[in-house]
């Protein structure tokens, strides 16, 4: 009988922020697929927790997952975690993912700390809808592509960076998305945990030395006037096609009706309904 395949989310910080059915599960199985098993280490012996080890990380995801599941088909039951937080956000799991469910193998998500959920909802943004990037690409020039592809966005958006980075990053995400309010939610979790807010450009001026890893919270852009112009002198009917050819469902699409119109979404819903 096969085993399963256990997503664990580990602490992203502190050491208590690990829920006891997470603690249980690593107690249980049969081995543990560590992002940086050295990482791994200092937890399971926090934890008193002694058990088998080995590396899953991204250079070796595609080689490490053929043997992972080899392993679960002969009834090894299988933690995965990364060095914080919930594997397979912005960290190795995807791969081993895709083959556990092409092999018909359990997969069993064991709850926990995510950095930019904790980012999110202590930023002060609409929590409604958001965009998770995640890590922009190193490339430059796919960068400022990707940001491009944003700058319309009216959604929250969410992006991971490291210390080294984060100035050029804030200065790409200002050139291309504009003075927008942002979080900069540093350390979450930890001794010098901070949440930095304000436009972007005051942060920048500030020229204060920023350590640690951040989450980047940015505000959504508002609907520009003159679209809003257009979307109101569109009849409802006209209104609802524009946003179907956007490929968003009809909860959604009365969702966005309403907010553009200024009306209640049931009246809107109505309309259809009787339609």
């Amino acid at each position: 009988m096969a085993g399963n395949l256990y997503l664990v989310a580990t602490p992203i910080g502190n050491l208590e922020d690990i829920t006891l059915r997470a603690i249980n599960t690593l107690k249980e199985v049969d081995l543990i697929a560590a992002e940086d098993t050295r990482h791994t280490m200092k937890l399971l012996n926090h934890l008193k927790i002694k058990k088998t080890l080995i590396s899953y990380y991204k250079e070796t995801e595609k080689i490490k997952s053929d043997i992972l599941i080899e392993k679960i088909i002969n009834g090894k039951n299988i933690a995965l975690v990364s060095d914080a937080g919930t594997p397979a956000i912005s960290d190795p799991g995807e791969e081993i993912i895709k083959k556990a469910i092409e092999n018909n193998i359990n997969i069993i998500p064991i709850p926990g700390a995510c950095a930019f959920v904790n980012a999110l909802i202590c930023s002060g943004f609409s929590t409604k809808e958001f965009i998770f990037i995640g890590f922009l690409s190193k490339n430059a020039k796919d960068k400022k592509k990707k940001l491009e592809e944003l700058k319309n966005e009216n959604k929250t958006l969410i992006f991971y960076e490291s210390p080294h980075k984060i100035k050029s990053t804030l200065e790409n995400i200002l050139e291309i998305l504009g003075n927008r309010k942002i979080v900069l939610a540093r350390e979450l979790t930890k001794i010098h945990e901070e949440f930095i807010r304000g436009r972007i450009l005051d942060i920048l001026e500030k020229e204060q030395e920023l350590r640690g890893e951040f989450v980047i919270i940015v505000e959504g852009t508002e609907k520009k006037e003159e679209e809003k112009e257009f979307l109101n002198s569109l009849t409802l009917e006209e209104h609802y096609k524009y946003y179907l050819n956007k490929n968003l469902d009809k909860k959604e699409i009365i969702k966005k009706i309403a907010k553009d119109r200024n009306k209640n979404k049931n009246e809107i819903y109505q309309y259809f309904i009787n339609k």
